[in-house]
């Protein structure tokens, strides 16, 4: 009860039950998760067009804020890729001019203001249509986009204008110019991936990342690797995110509303999968809404300390998950972290390799590689729509230039694919007979063959627009089939006007055909709508039958006696009898 009081500031639950266990986890993946996040978001900023030092002071105001404010305990808030690329496309008018700086965090209060307005509005419930399947093809495709995009860090093969360069063509480069490796990196790279997996195996509680970036660097210092060609991640400014306060102008404001837009939409659509992917891992229900003002905060927060628009960094929250991390505090550490470091450290983490950077990358990219969840979807059919979905997602993760293309992509296909399998109606036909000691056995067929007395037809779930075509047609090819019809109706939560306009185009073919229809398990919420339709007028009320709730089964024995009385089965008159009618006769019997 104290806690829903603040259910918008999700660090005040996580500090009342935090345990003395979480400490330890929390600092090394903080720890791992800087080391990381330093060149990273250094480059990010270089693709924005930016000094390097914006990345940094981005990613150390949006880790804490982010963190504290958001559902999710695993992601991390930060510069990304497509944040980094979208920002450059809407400052490049605005990059001459002596205030471009000032547009840029004006630019990025909109787009926290954009996210937060989500959240508030409960825009969330929208990314419900992100199936499990479209997250594991993501999930998957990300895993296989960053260990191809890691590649000619490893082998250190120098690429121009690689961070722009779409991960096709990255490979490609790499392919052709293996001649290029530089070993003494690939080695250290490698070091590092033997090092966490070793590290995994005798304990999973290591900082597995962290000791295999700690012992190469030992190697570079010892041997001057560095003049071997193994690059480092270089000097690292020493300087804290300064107070800056936002120049507010409504004419600028305007003119970067559409692209601060833009930025906020796929940032959120970013934050979310990243978020969701993994807590498929961590089994923590996330809460979209709350993510969004999560987000909103922390990119407001960064306009005030001279930051550009960022997200839930993929990336970096997968290695903050697979690093150990237990609580919220992991991200918010990060961001502490990279702030000393700044201050204090800087002279030591210019010595990282990058190479070895590229390895954690690697052995990330492949826990991120769900193949039970993939094997489960697989084996549930190839051309089934959990699977359709799941691989266009992993291939255009890959493919696409942009991660958000591939999660629209997704979303619209996985639309896609179930609006066309609820346009075919759940429809079962049953055939009863005799059993052993007076039991009806109900025998589902496929087909009809021939004509039969009697035919149960069951039908389920929401008969709506979409599938009545598909029932009429169904329907439509059994008028001439049986003298008596069934409907089992108990499985039915809803039908509109147009489904029940091909029941009643049924009823009247039927019935102009010489038999009858009986319904049976009637809800009361149809029953309502069934009344209102004057649909018993081409039935008959002595042919519908309501379902009990004390007798489930009532409705079953009900309709097969009414049957009886329609096909004229005299009990006790054994001449001339159908089969049905012993069949019948036995029900009403027992």
């Amino acid at each position: 009860m104290y806690l829903s009081r603040f259910k918008y500031i999700p660090l005040i639950g996580t500090v009342r039950n935090y345990k003395k266990g979480y400490v330890s986890k929390d600092v090394i993946a903080a720890l791992t998760g800087a080391v990381v996040a330093i060149p990273q978001c250094m480059a990010y900023a270089l693709i924005a067009g930016l000094n390097p030092v914006y990345g940094l002071y981005t990613a150390i105001v949006s880790s804490i804020f982010g963190s504290a404010f958001g559902s999710s305990k695993h992601l991390v808030t930060g510069p990304t890729n497509s944040s980094a690329l979208l920002v450059a496309s809407v400052m490049t008018g605005y990059m001459g001019h002596d205030n471009a700086y000032q547009i840029l965090f004006l630019l990025t209060f909109l787009v926290g203001a954009i996210k937060m307005l989500f959240g508030i509005l409960k825009f969330g419930r929208l990314i419900t249509y992100v199936s499990h399947t479209v997250i594991l093809g993501f999930t998957t495709g990300a895993g296989a986009l960053i260990a191809l995009g890691q590649l000619n860090t490893l082998l250190s093969i120098p690429i121009k204008n690689a961070a722009q360069m779409p991960t096709t063509d990255k490979l490609y480069y790499v392919l052709t110019h293996l001649g290029q490796t530089n070993f003494y990196a690939l080695g250290l790279g490698l070091m590092t991936v033997v090092i966490i997996v070793v590290c995994k195996r005798i304990n999973k509680n290591l900082p597995g990342a962290l000791i295999g970036i700690i012992i190469p660097i030992v190697f570079i210092v010892l041997f001057s690797l560095e003049k071997q060609g193994v690059k480092l991640t270089g000097n690292i400014p020493t300087s804290l995110p300064p107070f800056t306060m936002v120049q507010f102008n409504l004419g600028t404001m305007k003119d970067l509303f559409s692209g601060a837009l833009s930025i906020a939409i796929i940032g959120c659509v970013e934050a979310i999968s990243s978020a969701k992917a993994i807590s498929n891992l961590s089994r923590q229900k996330i809460d979209a809404n709350q993510e969004f003002i999560g987000q909103g905060l922390a990119n407001i927060a960064s306009s005030f300390f001279q930051g550009f628009p960022g997200s839930g960094s993929f990336t970096r929250t997968a290695i903050n998950y697979h690093s150990g991390a237990a609580t919220r505090f992991a991200g918010i550490l990060s961001g502490v972290i990279m702030a000393i470091v700044l201050l204090f450290f800087a002279p030591y983490a210019k010595y990282i390799p990058n190479a070895c950077l590229a390895g954690v990358m690697m052995v990330t990219a492949y826990n991120l590689v769900n193949a039970k969840e993939i094997t489960k979807v697989v084996k549930l059919g190839k051309l089934k729509s959990d699977s359709i979905a799941m691989w266009v997602t992993c291939f255009a993760t890959i493919l696409l230039p942009n991660l958000s293309y591939a999660i629209y992509l997704g979303i619209g296909l996985s639309i896609g694919l179930y609006l066309r399998d609820t346009n075919k109606v759940p429809f079962k036909m049953l055939i009863p007979s005799q059993g052993k000691e007076s039991q009806i056995i109900e025998t589902e067929v496929e087909v009809v063959k021939g004509k039969v007395d009697i035919l149960i037809i069951e039908l389920q779930g929401n008969l709506y627009f979409g599938s009545s075509e598909d029932l009429e047609d169904k329907l439509e090819t059994l008028v001439e089939k049986s003298r008596i019809f069934i409907l089992r109706m108990k499985y039915v939560a809803s039908i509109d006007i147009t489904s029940l306009n091909a029941l009643k185009i049924f009823s009247r073919s039927v019935k102009e055909s010489g038999g009858s229809v009986i319904i049976c398990g009637v809800r009361s919420n149809i029953n309502s709508i069934l009344i209102k339709s004057n649909f018993y007028q081409d039935i008959g009320v002595d042919n519908t039958f309501m379902l009990s709730e004390k007798e489930i089964f009532a409705t079953s024995s009900k309709d097969l006696e009414r049957a009886r009385e329609v096909l004229n089965c005299e009990l006790g008159d054994n001449s001339g009898k159908s089969m049905s009618c012993d069949l019948l006769e036995s029900v009403t019997n027992l």
